[in-house]
């Protein structure tokens, strides 16, 4: 992966988890009914309903404390992590298996001062259409939450998540590192929603890594439409099996202030595999570098990338890094990258029409972050849909 070179190294990296309190040292609500009703709100437009009844489990954690922690299907299991730690006695299939705990400042310390996280299993042959959905809430100012989740599709089933993660209304500054496992088992379907709504002041550092088995499907879709002081993703996922598929779609905003890098990398390792990375950014005065790569180890797989980009500033940044490294020969991998402004003639057009200038340029931007994604039951898409239009209120 490139590095530039204002990426922060090792020793900002440990200056930054310094800076932060410990979530166990701020005494935060463990339930839910004491959250406040701009809270809740807040919660609903990171796409987290408490009211919804089609959603068939809920985990909310604030700060480092498990607020709720709740399924309704007998085919699905969701614990709190450091509870399915003690009753798997330490989750050895799972825990930092593609993940290393050495990776870099913010896995160490993760793995040093567990806050905690969720675990969630699709048992084999389960077919989950409606979403369980996930929270990460920090409610103090300058605190540091440190998670690790684990969720694992057995073979044969069908798992759908939508996670959430904001701050409190009222919170300017903190720290969010969130390590992540997946494992997509023989056959299996997992379909991860992330919808991210931080404040102006807030450190995001997730840490992921994604395994798909043979004929299993990974979907990802990220969602980052509100400011952010910074985030750094990249993750990794591995097709390791015949015919195993993934996709990952982000959809990200950058208002002035905001410093967003972020992107996802994929290893083809197996033949007949398949595999696409689409983003869409927009800058308004932030700085975006979106990157994509893919590697093809197998032979006859198939690999797209494509990044998109919207200056709506004279001010900010776009950076697209699109990678392809191919190791065999039979391999199809493509990628495009454009980055523009709104065309004068697209505006003048809809202006022609009856919309002023504003209402123009703001249907432009609308279709531009259309996510409508292929793949996703009826059910998804709508709530995905809600998420996205609750996000784009306040922009």
């Amino acid at each position: 992966m490139p590095v530039l070179e204002n990426r922060p190294g090792k020793d900002l990296d440990e200056e930054l988890i310094k800076r932060f309190k410990a979530g166990s040292d701020i005494e935060a609500s463990q339930d839910i009914g004491a959250l406040e009703e701009e809270e809740i709100q807040r919660l609903k437009q990171t796409g987290v309903d408490l009211d919804a009844a089609n959603r068939l489990g809920t985990f909310i954690q604030t700060n480092c404390n498990v607020a709720s922690c709740h399924c309704d299907i007998e085919g699905v299991e969701m614990l709190p992590v450091t509870e399915a730690l003690k009753k798997y006695d330490g989750l050895k299939e799972y825990w930092w298996r593609i993940l290393d705990p050495d990776k870099d400042a913010f896995t160490k310390e993760t793995q040093r001062h567990l806050d905690n996280g969720y675990f969630i299993r699709s048992k084999p042959g389960e077919k989950v259409v409606y979403p369980l959905q996930t929270c990460l809430y920090i409610r103090n100012d300058n605190v540091a939450q440190k998670v690790h989740n684990i969720v694992v599709a057995e073979e044969g089933s069908e798992l759908h998540i939508i996670t959430g993660c904001t701050t409190h209304p009222h919170l300017t500054s903190g720290l969010h590192i969130g390590v992540s496992e997946f494992y997509v088992k023989k056959g299996a379907k997992l379909v991860f929603t992330m919808v991210h709504n931080w404040a102006e002041d807030v450190y995001v550092r997730p840490r992921t890594a994604i395994v798909v088995e043979e004929g299993g499907t990974f979907l990802s879709n990220y969602i980052s439409l509100k400011g952010v002081k910074s985030v750094q993703a990249f993750p990794t996922c591995t097709l390791k099996g015949r015919n195993a598929i993934a996709r990952f779609n982000s959809v990200i905003v950058a208002p002035e202030g905001s410093d967003i890098d972020t992107g996802s990398r994929i290893i083809l390792d197996a033949p007949e595999t398949r595999a696409e990375i689409i983003s869409r950014t927009i800058s308004y005065g932030g700085r975006v570098i979106a990157r994509g790569h893919l590697i093809g180890k197998a032979r006859q797989i198939k690999a797209h990338l494509e990044c998109q980009g919207l200056m709506l500033t004279e001010e900010g940044i776009i950076h697209a890094i699109p990678e392809l490294e191919a190791h065999v020969a039979d391999v199809d991998m493509s990628h495009e990258a454009a980055v523009g402004r709104i065309a004068k003639e697209e505006i003048e057009y809809l202006m022609a029409r009856g919309l002023d200038e504003e209402e123009a340029t703001s249907t432009i931007v609308r279709g531009f972050l259309n996510v409508k994604i292929d793949g996703l039951p009826k059910e998804l898409d709508e709530e995905l849909q809600k998420a996205v239009e609750e996000c784009r209120k306040g922009m």
